[in-house]
């Protein structure tokens, strides 16, 4: 089988993006948690999609989560826990306990499920 360009791989994501973004959006009561991975780090926001509004937000260029790292490399799954686990408390600092959950049409692997798998474990609902 011969390997999958770059432009037709992008386009496959957006694809899948925009047919979960037609179903999920993100309230007051229950914010959308969207997921953004590159090849070297990981993003992660709390959106309040009626409002248009950044309600928290983590990644690995973080300076917190940076430190929390050891200097390591960002776009690893031990980074994405790191993530994980600081959006979670940032939430409920801001008083949330209840995500939807937007893999941005990353399949569930790898590092969008640990990321997931950490904010669940720092209380957070989805």
């Amino acid at each position: 089988m011969a390997q999958m360009s770059p432009q037709l791989k992008a386009k496959r994501r957006l694809r899948r993006k925009r047919h979960i973004r037609r179903k999920v959006s993100g309230s007051s009561l229950r914010p959308r948690m969207s997921v953004f991975r590159s090849l070297s780090h990981i993003y992660v926001q709390v959106i309040d999609d009626e409002s248009g509004r950044t309600l928290c937000a983590s990644s690995t260029c973080d300076k917190e989560v940076r430190e929390g790292l050891a200097g390591k490399f960002g776009g690893n799954q031990d980074a994405a826990k790191v993530v994980g686990g600081k959006i979670a408390e940032r939430a409920t600092a801001a008083g949330l306990k209840q995500v939807i959950f937007d893999r941005n049409g990353f399949k569930y692997h790898g590092r969008v499920k640990a990321l997931a798998e950490a904010a669940r474990e720092g209380g957070l609902e989805f």
